[in-house]
């Protein structure tokens, strides 16, 4: 009963983008359907749902072995990694995603290629990009581990940020198709 309210909004960004382009989403074989719409989407809301709980066994786990300083300074830590990775996620979905659909399907457009997306690779690209999103808006958290292990300073950190802007669009354009 859920699988195709959740799939009409994981296809959202997809719509628009093949809406506008006159292409199509299809169906490559007689199983991606069954697979995309009916197993995995509502699998992976499923673990979305579970994660406050996967997250608080872990934490049940590991607390026992902590000082009482170091649980201290657990729950913000859990808290603002939770929202980064929240953060990214939403960031992907509501930007990333409209903007990069449009663009990657209307590539061809000028010489004569019409834009078909199969479902399968469409989700494969929408769990990548949600994904990958939200695991760069964790760099805050790592950098501040790194500080705070003393592995990188804040002087280190702001001299050499040209060299690190200069890594940030060389990976940037190889990650981008």
């Amino acid at each position: 009963a859920v699988a195709l309210p959740l799939w009409n909004v994981i296809q959202q960004p997809l719509r628009g983008a093949v809406d506008a382009l006159h292409g199509d989403i299809v169906a490559l074989t007689p199983m991606e359907q069954i697979t995309i719409i009916w197993m995995w989407a509502p699998l992976l809301l499923t673990i979305y749902l579970a994660s406050p709980w996967i997250l608080y066994q872990v934490w049940a786990f590991i607390s026992p072995g902590l000082y009482p300083r170091e649980r201290k300074w657990a729950a913000p830590f859990i808290l603002i990694t939770v929202a980064l990775f929240l953060l990214g996620g939403t960031f992907a979905y509501y930007v990333a995603l409209p903007f990069g659909m449009p663009f990657l399907l209307g590539l061809g457009t000028q010489v004569g290629v019409k834009p078909m997306i199969s479902i399968e690779s469409y989700y494969s690209m929408f769990v990548n990009v949600i994904l990958g999103v939200s695991i760069l808006f964790e760099l805050p958290v790592v950098v501040f581990f790194l500080t705070l292990l003393r592995i990188v300073t804040p002087g280190f950190l702001m001299q050499n940020s040209r060299y690190a802007i200069l890594i940030i669009v060389v990976l940037a354009a190889v990650v981008t198709p």
